[in-house]
């Protein structure tokens, strides 16, 4: 890790803070919720091996990242993000006409997004944990998780500006992160009011052994330093999200993808997720979709969980390319 080098990038009105390693084409890491560029720190060193340079941004809102509007949550639409970017691979790629992605859960939201955008920038495409979502022209996103979870799934009570933060100020950064980068059940993620975290029972000491107390402390670390409230913000900007996408209604994700996902991640557990990532839907959304990978045992940190894994399953993809 000590390898790894660290830089500001002055990037679409942000400071934006990466971690970088190795010399060849570039991979960009996009990284999730609630996590920091750290979350590819196996990944990076294995590709960087490989002959690859490994580039993982912390993201708007994240970790050493600075500039964004944190009190302003439209400031979090998916077209900030993905052209937080765009700008990006201007800034660090200026000679690479196109780069390959990898990317995990909110990451994989933005890449899916960054392809039916800007497909000119991205050579191919590996995601993981959350599959294609073809935009419902009926019903925002938000609308569509309460009608089928309620009040207290996760997205549904991370929307009012503040009062998820109240609830976790008492308990600590730690304890949140530690809950969250370790639940393991497939079911939905719930936060009831009141109960909050205390209603999800603690992952059993080997099944969260991939998640060191120095790891967590380095995650929690920077979330002490900067809140929730910048990675929350990208759940607040979902029901915007759906207002602005609405010109790629139906339109198809056409970059050489790869996607993984773990047996127990409760994205794939989703009502209809399977029946759309293995019965042809998304193969319609994303035509060039040439792998589907299910980790057995694995849950929805697959990048951490299983690094050694993760890392060889995408370099046996990009170097085809």
């Amino acid at each position: 890790m000590e390898k790894i080098e660290h830089k500001m990038v002055a990037v679409n009105g942000l400071n934006m803070h990466i971690a970088e390693l190795g010399q060849g084409p570039t991979i960009l890491f996009i990284h999730g919720f609630p996590e920091l560029w750290y979350s590819w720190r196996h990944q990076m060193v294995y590709l960087a091996e490989c002959g690859y340079r490994a580039v993982a941004p912390d993201l708007r809102g994240y970790g050493d990242t600075t500039g964004a509007p944190l009190n302003d949550p439209s400031k979090f639409s998916i077209l900030h993000l993905v052209g937080d970017v765009v700008a990006l691979l201007e800034a660090i790629a200026p000679n690479e006409d196109k780069v390959f992605v990898v990317a995990h859960d909110w990451g994989a939201l933005i890449a899916w997004q960054l392809c039916l955008f800007r497909p000119d920038k991205v050579k191919a495409l590996v995601n993981l944990s959350v599959h294609f979502s073809r935009r419902n022209p009926k019903m925002n996103t938000v609308e569509g998780l309460k009608a089928i979870y309620g009040e207290d799934h996760y997205i549904s009570r991370f929307q009012v500006p503040g009062e998820i933060e109240a609830e976790f100020a008492p308990i600590g950064a730690k304890f949140v992160l530690k809950k969250i980068l370790t639940y393991r059940d497939p079911a939905p993620f719930y936060f009831p009011e009141g109960k909050g975290l205390e209603a999800i029972p603690d992952a059993p000491v080997a099944l969260s052994s991939w998640l060191s107390e120095e790891e967590l402390d380095y995650y929690a670390s920077k979330f002490e330093q900067t809140g929730f409230i910048g990675a929350l913000n990208y759940y607040r900007a979902l029901p915007i999200n759906w207002e602005l996408t609405a010109p790629w209604t139906g339109a198809q994700v056409k970059v050489p993808t790869k996607f993984i996902v773990g047996e127990f991640d409760l994205v794939y557990h989703i009502p209809g997720a399977k029946e759309y990532i293995h019965n042809g839907g998304f193969k319609k959304d994303v035509p060039l979709l040439e792998e589907v990978v299910v980790l057995e045992g694995a849950a929805h940190f697959v990048n951490q969980e299983r690094p050694h894994e993760i890392s060889k399953h995408i370099y046996d993809f990009i170097q085809k390319f």
